[in-house]
């Protein structure tokens, strides 16, 4: 059975709880479907009349911030001993938290609006900025703004291209990564020529 007979299953005889439960197990990183194909399927059922539009959309953003959430205050109460002793049943590699914080380091709270768009980094997203004390503050802003937008990006391919939502998915999960890191370098680069711009305007002014 592949993964979207078996979400088509699951839809079958839960409904709407796959997206209110399942999403939030995607992110404590358990080995279910993956939330990118569920939610684009979701999308398609939408498309087809299966689910309310509305509802579904509603249910998988709740079930989204839920994981999120969920991670952020399990890797912020335990920190780096979760990794660990309990690293490899949750599938957390310290090159992931590695990775992770390479991506942070560069790009700050701003990574969190785009994280949940690259492979192999949203499921642990939550855990990290947990474990390095990430404000709620900012998690509340900018995590939970970038958990709504990939919860609407990839509801919206199955919803719009409809019985062509397999073949543009194949081509978005395919060029995804290098699209939002080459966008993530744009946007550092503009923040650091505004950066540049402020400090020779400040040194003009002092003169």
């Amino acid at each position: 059975m592949n993964v979207i007979e078996m979400v088509e299953r699951l839809f079958e005889q839960f409904g709407y709880l796959v997206l209110f439960v399942g999403l939030p197990l995607d992110f404590i990183a358990l080995p279910i479907p993956p939330g990118n194909s569920t939610l684009t399927f979701t999308g398609f059922l939408s498309y087809k009349g299966v689910l309310e539009p509305a509802l579904a959309v509603a249910a998988a953003i709740a079930g989204a911030l839920a994981g999120v959430t969920i991670t952020y205050l399990i890797g912020y109460r335990l920190g780096m001993p979760l990794i660990e002793r309990y690293g490899k049943w949750l599938f957390l590699k310290p090159a992931v938290i590695e990775k992770t914080r390479r991506y942070y380091d560069k790009y700050g709270n701003k990574l969190l609006l785009i994280a949940f768009f690259i492979p192999g980094i949203r499921q642990f997203i939550g855990y990290f900025i947990g474990i390095i004390r990430v404000p709620y503050g900012s998690v509340a802003i900018y995590a939970y703004a970038g958990t709504v937008l990939w919860v609407i990006v990839f509801f919206g391919i199955g919803y719009l291209f409809g019985e062509q939502w397999q073949h543009v998915f194949a081509l978005v999960e395919r060029y995804l990564k290098w699209l939002f890191i080459g966008l993530g370098g744009l946007l550092g680069g503009l923040i650091v020529r505004k950066g540049l711009k402020r400090r020779n305007k400040a040194r003009l002014s002092d003169h």
